[in-house]
């Protein structure tokens, strides 16, 4: 995801980044690697999209608009105690020139419980409708960016009970699941390759290479893909998979 301006309160994305990629094979980002430049050929038709936090600050939405830009995902909040300042800008912002938008929450699983983070979410922007304008909730769980444990000091069934919470807050609050970000490493290491979320959670991808290569436990496709972490669209490249009209009637659920 993209980084936020404040580490003490919000990720350091050059470090998570780093943290969470120095691991995979050479077929992903290693430290110190260079983002690919273009968006993968397989999927150049697939419509385009981003995301952001407060490392972008007021984003020019009509330029990201006319570089093709169909989708975004917002930043809104972290653990239970941080809210992205950039948050109503960059959200309504988006809505305003046409695309559509989706919040996302920063997972801290050892500050709180899932259920009192997806509270905290949802009442700071991390809502839903079925308006065809507004893309499901986003849960961001990866490796922990600010200190060694980096599974978060939860076992693996710990940790699955912990999304599970995140989840049934989130649906109970908004009537929808939460989309999935995450990568196959991390989802192997944290969760140990968990199946139980597959069947009614939509996956949202990060694997920075030519292809998606194995998905996580029981997902046989990929919804959303964050191949880049820089490119045409400011904060992170990512794709939908599927039409335009097949994104419309995701976010209407």
């Amino acid at each position: 995801m993209a980084r936020d301006r404040k580490p003490s309160r919000s990720r350091r994305l050059s470090h998570s980044r780093r943290a969470r990629f120095a691991v995979l094979s050479v077929a992903t980002l290693t430290i110190g690697a260079t983002a690919l430049v273009e968006m993968p050929v397989s999927a150049a038709a697939k419509p385009e999209g981003h995301d952001v936090s407060s490392h972008q600050k007021n984003v020019n939405w009509a330029k990201a608009k006319s570089k093709g830009a169909k989708f975004v995902y917002v930043k809104a909040t972290e653990s239970h105690t941080y809210r992205n300042p950039y948050y109503s800008q960059q959200y309504h912002g988006a809505r305003n020139a046409g695309l559509i938008r989706g919040a996302y929450h920063f997972a801290l699983p050892h500050k709180s419980s899932g259920k009192t983070q997806a509270a905290y979410f949802v009442r700071n922007g991390g809502g839903w409708r079925a308006d065809g304008w507004t893309l499901p909730p986003a849960l961001d769980i990866e490796y922990n960016p600010y200190g060694k444990k980096k599974c978060y000091g939860l076992s693996k069934s710990k940790m699955v009970g912990w999304i599970k919470s995140f989840s049934n807050e989130v649906k109970r609050q908004t009537g929808r699941r939460p989309v999935i970000y995450t990568t196959t490493h991390w989802w192997k290491n944290c969760t140990g390759n968990s199946a139980a979320f597959a069947s009614n959670h939509a996956l949202w991808l990060a694997r920075y290479s030519s292809s998606t290569g194995t998905l996580p436990a029981g997902w046989r496709t990929w919804t959303f893909w964050q191949y880049d972490n820089g490119g045409t669209l400011p904060g992170d490249q990512n794709l939908f998979n599927g039409s335009m009209s097949r994104l419309k009637q995701f976010a209407r659920g």
